[in-house]
């Protein structure tokens, strides 16, 4: 058994290994806080070296003695290896630890889901976790966090913080789905019956669409600064989500097929895959898209984006907002809403014009046409077309005498 001593006011851990007195130095100082972490170290030590996992390179990587243990190294990473999850609970058991803090359950949990993760979804995840999540359970076994725990502590949530604001029902959902996640996954490994049973999420109000007339969106075209004209275009009359327009690049629009690639999106100021598998499509250009992007290009053909600031990188969609989308709508004298509403409002002119629910699906990237008529039922007439037809022959009016406007 390994045992602690000091040298020089700091602490060093001295033991054998394979035969040999092995005496390896700490920056610590010799306090009590710093013993009972060492001891740690110690009892992990003790157990890695009973399941013939202990890896000495791994204790003290800076070590010159980790020489001499190369070749027991070497075996001890196999077996270790081998063993994938029951390593650490064998581990615990020989240190009488029957599971694991939830700080250190989550590192590994998170490690072992985050290859199947989109990075957007990896920055949300870290937040939940790193922001409430551990903070509120880090200290705690996880066998021991109760369903009143997680009540009580989903309850805190709700009330107003001590800045006067409130997460939205939505939000904490979103922070409880990972507990949920973890916990079940640690009641799986360990044996426990997960806390979590029998707790529904909070209740979320939908949130109706806002989505603009069709001589609300040409009012705004007519209004908004003529470089962002194109922009927004193609916003109100593809549907596309505002990750998916920023991250567009010219290589996914073709003029001879008339069709838009949706590959990838930009998000939190980098490029990733699309929202769902079904989000991967093509959108089938009306002819005030193809002439859009055509003006378009004589701008940015040259770079890699089709929308861009004059560094060529994706538009920032705070900045956006902020500058362009809302003091547009107050010189038209509109309530806000959000930028958002572009994407309904492409849905519910296709409606309007009576295209085919199936062809308005495809072209917004949801598999089904449920969503469509969960979300827009009230804006639904008599549907009897399906190629886009009809919604040509509803703009083209309007699209002849925008033709002759000044530039």
């Amino acid at each position: 058994m390994a045992s602690i001593n000091q040298r020089g006011g700091h602490l060093y851990i001295d033991f054998r290994y394979e035969g040999v007195r092995c005496r390896e130095q700490t920056t610590l100082t010799d306090t009590q806080a710093n013993r009972r972490k060492l001891q740690k170290v110690i009892n992990q030590m003790d157990a890695d070296v009973r399941l013939g996992c202990f890896v000495y390179s791994e204790y003290f990587p800076a070590s010159q003695r980790s020489k001499l243990f190369v070749q027991a190294d070497a075996i001890a990473k196999r077996q270790k290896a081998e063993l994938l999850g029951e390593y650490t609970v064998g581990a615990n058991q020989l240190q009488g630890i029957s599971t694991v803090r939830f700080d250190e359950f989550v590192a590994e949990w998170f490690e072992e889901n985050e290859a199947r993760w989109k990075e957007s979804y990896k920055d949300s995840m870290r937040i939940y976790l790193g922001s409430y999540l551990t903070p509120q359970f880090g200290d705690m076994y996880v066998d021991k966090i109760t369903r009143p725990d997680i009540l009580k502590y989903r309850a805190a949530l709700v009330k107003a913080r001590t800045n006067g604001k409130t997460l939205s029902a939505d939000y904490i959902n979103h922070i409880m789905t990972p507990l949920r996640m973890i916990l079940n996954e640690a009641a799986e490994r360990y044996a426990f019956k997960t806390p979590f049973e029998n707790i529904k999420q909070l209740r979320v109000e939908r949130r109706d669409v806002n989505p603009f007339s069709l001589e609300q969106v040409w009012a705004f075209l007519g209004t908004v600064r003529p470089e962002f004209k194109n922009y927004f275009k193609t916003r109100f009359f593809t549907g596309m989500r505002t990750s998916e327009i920023d991250g567009l690049k010219w290589k996914y629009v073709d003029f001879e097929r008339c069709t838009i690639s949706i590959r990838e999106t930009y998000v939190h100021g980098r490029m990733d895959t699309t929202k769902t598998a079904g989000s991967h499509r093509e959108i089938q250009m009306s002819t005030i898209i193809y002439e859009a992007l055509l003006s378009q290009h004589e701008v940015s053909g040259q770079q890699e984006f089709v929308f861009c600031n004059a560094k060529g990188k994706p538009l920032d969609k705070t900045n956006i907002r902020e500058r362009i989308w809302k003091p547009t709508l107050k010189k038209l004298g509109m309530q806000y809403r959000r930028p958002y509403e572009t994407r309904h409002t492409a849905a519910t002119i296709w409606l309007a014009a009576g295209e085919a629910p199936e062809w308005i699906a495809r072209q917004m990237g949801h598999t089904t046409t449920k969503m469509l008529f969960e979300t827009y039922s009230r804006f639904v007439p008599n549907l009897t077309r399906k190629d886009g037809s009809a919604f040509e022959k509803l703009i083209s009016p309007m699209m002849e005498g925008s033709r002759h406007e000044p530039k």
